[in-house]
């Protein structure tokens, strides 16, 4: 009789309870590390054993290729190498990246909304041209150089004494120094050409690997152009130093700190806390924008990284400008944008999944680095040095494979605090929320 009606009426809450049980903890931002680097940790290692044997390669080639007779082609052709590994570091980071797709449950999630899996050679055309951007942005590329440097001058350790002697000056170590103005000025504008041709193809949809292309001339365009700048950057230093808007601005700064109490001792403080706030949480959030990019969204929507705020006011107000002033504030602030914009997506990511996901991924970003660098000390303690010579033949492996297991759980890391935040946001349903906002018309257009 009436039992029909009551049977049917329970089952409805039950989604609910199901959906609440759905959204992850932002605790088990730890766990979930492991659980992606035991699931995927093979696919992980070859690649980075893979990257690490031909940027050895390369490194060595270039040490070798950059002396010898013709030297300007030489210097050319190293210099090329060494934008071919700074490439192959893109290839390794976004091939590491892809490899965690798979085992992600937002990345399941889109796959059942009909979402198609992305190969690997789409994604790195997609990614290529803002990770050439942030990558020479935050001058990532240092530690590429440093190794180059460090490696031809072990190479060539007594090439300097001989060349004292013989009385000509080493070249040990200079293979990305010497390159004449004039020729890196004449690569330039052919990296810049290249560079603008494919970005246009890129941006129109045309090309299979356009993007890679730009992002490489990118690249090639700001290594080659480093001489040139360097040089053209000394030859003006004392002229600048000299004129008057410049050396009026540096003694009302001088000013500054005599006359305004607290003035040197806060930028002080600013000085030594900066370094610390830098690698605690900007480059972590910028490896987030990059782990971000692959995973599928786009980190250099201006509009989408401050949606929501009071900042979004501000740019509707400024779509109403004049032409003109909107290309001038452009250009203006390109630099900042390139560096901060997709920090701001990373935040805007791991602040939908929790405050607390935000911290406990900058900590454990940092306690991983301490937990491994101080693993390394306590490895060359039990080695110890009571054989001359003996730690240099066991630093590198130690080295090596202190860096693979940095590489390989800060991966899994930036894999799982996406899937966090993703799957949160998902499951609370934020973001539909944004889909309806993109799709409601903008009063501001005209």
């Amino acid at each position: 009789m009436s039992g029909t009606s009551g049977l049917a009426a329970p089952p409805r809450p039950a989604p609910q309870r199901a959906r609440t049980r759905a959204v992850p903890s932002p605790y088990s931002l730890p766990a979930h590390t492991a659980r992606l680097a035991a699931t995927c940790g093979v696919g992980l290692l070859l690649w980075y054993l893979g990257g690490q044997v031909a940027r050895y390669a390369l490194l060595y080639i270039g040490t070798e290729i950059s002396h010898g007779d013709h030297r300007e082609v030489r210097l050319v052709l190293t210099m090329l190498i060494f934008t071919i590994i700074v490439a192959l570091q893109m290839v390794v980071t976004v091939g590491m990246l892809h490899t965690l797709r798979g085992a992600l449950a937002e990345i399941r999630a889109r796959r059942a909304e009909g979402g198609g899996d992305e190969r690997f050679l789409v994604a790195l055309d997609r990614v290529a041209p803002a990770f050439a951007v942030i990558y020479l942005t935050w001058g990532f590329f240092s530690d590429d150089a440093r190794d180059f440097v460090a490696l031809d001058e072990m190479h060539r350790i007594g090439e300097p004494f001989n060349a004292y002697f013989e009385g000509r000056e080493s070249t040990a170590g200079r293979g990305l120094l010497d390159l004449d103005v004039r020729v890196s000025l004449g690569v330039m504008i052919v990296a810049w050409v290249v560079r603008l041709i494919f970005s246009r193809r890129y941006d129109n949809g045309e090309g299979s690997f356009s993007g890679s292309v730009a992002a490489f001339a990118e690249l090639a365009f700001a290594f080659f152009g480093l001489n040139a700048t360097l040089t053209i950057a000394n030859e003006r230093s004392d002229w600048m130093y000299h004129r008057s808007a410049v050396a009026g601005t540096r003694d009302m700064i001088t000013q500054a700190e005599e006359k305004i109490p607290g003035w040197q001792a806060f930028w002080g403080f600013v000085g030594e806390v900066w370094p610390y706030i830098v690698d605690a949480m900007v480059l972590p959030l910028t490896w987030l924008a990059v782990g971000i990019l692959v995973f599928g969204a786009d980190i250099n929507d201006t509009r989408a990284a401050i949606r929501g705020t009071r900042v979004e006011g501000v740019a509707g107000r400024y779509d109403q400008t004049h032409n003109l002033t909107r290309q001038a504030i452009t250009k203006i602030t390109g630099g900042l944008q390139d560096r901060w914009i997709p920090i701001a997506h990373a935040l805007r990511l791991t602040v939908r999944g929790g405050a607390p996901l935000f911290g406990l991924f900058c900590l454990c970003y940092v306690g991983l680095r301490f937990l491994v660098d101080h693993g390394v000390r306590g490895v060359q303690h039990l080695i110890g040095s009571t054989e001359p010579y003996f730690w240099q033949v066991l630093a590198w492996p130690v080295f090596l494979l202190a860096e693979l297991l940095i590489t390989v759980l800060t991966m899994c890391l930036l894999a799982a605090t996406f899937d966090i935040a993703s799957t949160r946001a998902r499951a609370l349903g934020l973001d539909r929320g944004e889909a309806a906002d993109d799709q409601r018309p903008n009063s501001n257009t005209s």
